[in-house]
């Protein structure tokens, strides 16, 4: 039986680069960047192609993968792995520790599933929110590394870099590992699979042409390949302080369906550090297998750009756009329509409730905008006027003096908490699908164009028993909006006492 592979999909990350589309509530991974669809579901398939390698596809099987997510991105990353059709285990961070920690836990996590045919797990470490259109060239790429991957070796990924970049750090490869490897898995071992000489940070403009012109250096592209005892054992000999607080986070570990949250006073402890800093500098069996198919971490608005087709002038479009006069522009306008005129080296980015205008050289300083907004205290800098929720999601339409109006989607089959609101009534207008409405001790069902009412201080609740999404038109009015005036009695999704900030 050929080994398999558990891909561990790393979700973390709090979308500051690519502002004002990517949001801390919801991470670029989670945004339908590349023809509708987000990085992550198609990192998902992704990593379904992979597990399925030595899998016999004519079962009725789901291919296994583990995510790492933080806590408040729980029902996101369900969502995408059963649109995916993956059978997704979720590990989930109380709050971010880098990826030494999430790589150490998800170690930990995969040696609980280790069986008698596979007492050491392979473990493929994927970044979410990578752009990687060719499958099949990336699945016989990480296919080439298994066999150094099984001998011990910590297999790391390099792109075939295409022409000199700043947004990249960069590997160093020297000789093949084929000499370095025992004499019966030589022969498994491809004779470019490399063994790696250092790392090197993201360079400036003038060393990115000097690495290029070596030709010796790869692009990182932050994909690891590795059994899950070569990785704790990496950990203990270079970070022993963080694969113990691991190993204590991870026996503390509780299961709630497919969510498992490791003991959170543990984990807090793990120090923040990235595998890079952790173990690779220090470990001296690192291979790297190149990649030449197409490739990005989409890390920019820039890298975004590079995504759609140019025209003539260089300028590239998504959505309701007109450029007259302009050059090397790039307009993504979803929304409504964006004509720019007479610009040059520009991106704009629109939203329902933020636009970025920004040179396109200074594309690298986004982030420092998201921290000048939070410095000012502007939601703007963490939310979205469209909040996605477990059972569907909301869209903050119109606000004013004591009053609020969200259009609100229900999946089929779904239903928000039992609750009720001291400070705020509620008006619910139907437009699309049924609802089943529970108010006080009254349930009724109201079709497209009925309306109902919610007195200050009623239980109530809203569910859609139909086939098609519920979209209604919510309008609230009281002397305080807030999301955290909510008393939960109960809850399908386990959020019974609400966290402050979140909605029902």
């Amino acid at each position: 039986m050929i080994d398999s592979i558990l891909p561990v999909i790393l979700c973390g990350g709090s979308g500051t680069r690519l502002w004002p589309l990517s949001r801390e509530s919801l991470p670029k991974q989670f945004v339908p960047l590349v023809g509708g669809r987000s990085l992550l579901s198609a990192t998902l398939e992704r990593s379904a192609r992979v597990a399925n390698w030595g899998v016999d596809l004519s079962l009725p099987q789901k291919p296994a993968v583990l995510c790492v997510a933080n806590e408040s991105h729980r029902f996101l990353v369900a969502d995408e792995c059963d649109q995916a059709g993956v059978a997704g285990t979720l590990l989930l961070e109380p709050r971010g520790r880098n990826t030494a920690a999430a790589m150490a836990c998800a170690a930990y996590c995969a040696m609980t599933k280790a069986s008698e045919s596979q007492p050491d797990p392979l473990l493929l470490f994927l970044p979410s929110d990578q752009y990687v259109p060719d499958v099949e060239s990336f699945r016989q790429t990480v296919v080439s590394g298994v066999a150094a991957a099984r001998e011990g070796w910590f297999v790391t990924f390099g792109v075939v870099p295409l022409q000199p970049s700043t947004a990249y750090g960069y590997i160093q490869y020297g000789d093949s590992i084929v000499e370095h490897c025992r004499d019966d898995i030589r022969n498994d071992v491809r004779s470019d699979v490399r063994k790696v000489v250092r790392f090197v940070e993201k360079p400036n403009a003038l060393k990115a042409a000097e690495l290029l012109a070596r030709g010796d250096h790869w692009w990182n592209a932050g994909i690891f390949l590795v059994s899950a005892k070569t990785l704790l054992a990496a950990l203990e000999r270079h970070a022993p302080d963080i694969f113990e607080v691991a190993e204590l986070a991870m026996r503390g570990a509780k299961l709630d369906g497919h969510f498992l949250r490791p003991d959170p006073s543990e984990f807090l402890n793990i120090r923040s550090e990235s595998i890079d800093y952790a173990v690779l500098e220090h470990h001296d069996r690192i291979a790297a297998v190149p990649f030449a198919g197409a490739w990005s971490d989409v890390g920019s608005w820039n890298a975004v750009a590079e995504l759609a087709d140019a025209d003539s002038e260089g300028n590239r479009a998504v959505g309701q756009t007109l450029a007259i006069d302009c050059q090397r522009t790039y307009l993504h306008a979803p929304h409504r329509v964006v004509v720019a005129l007479g610009l040059s080296d520009v991106l704009v980015i629109d939203t329902p409730d933020a636009v970025l205008v920004a040179s396109a050289s200074e594309a690298e300083r986004v982030k420092d905008v998201v921290s000048k907004l939070r410095e000012r205290g502007l939601s703007v800098a963490t939310q979205h006027r469209r909040v996605a929720r477990p059972w569907g999601e909301y869209d903050a339409i119109d606000s004013g003096d004591r009053f609020q109006v969200k259009r609100i989607t229900v999946k089929p089959g779904e239903q928000l908490s039992l609750q009720m609101h001291h400070h705020r009534a509620e008006h619910w207008i139907v437009v699309r699908g049924t609802a089943r409405v529970t108010r006080g001790d009254e349930t009724f069902l109201l079709s497209e164009n009925e309306s109902t009412y919610i007195p200050l201080g009623t239980v109530h609740r809203l569910e859609n028993p139909g086939r098609v999404p519920l979209e209604m038109i919510e309008v609230q009015s009281g002397s305080y909006l807030g999301e955290d005036d909510i008393v939960r009695f109960e809850d399908t999704y386990g959020r019974v006492v609400p966290p402050p900030g979140e909605a029902p």
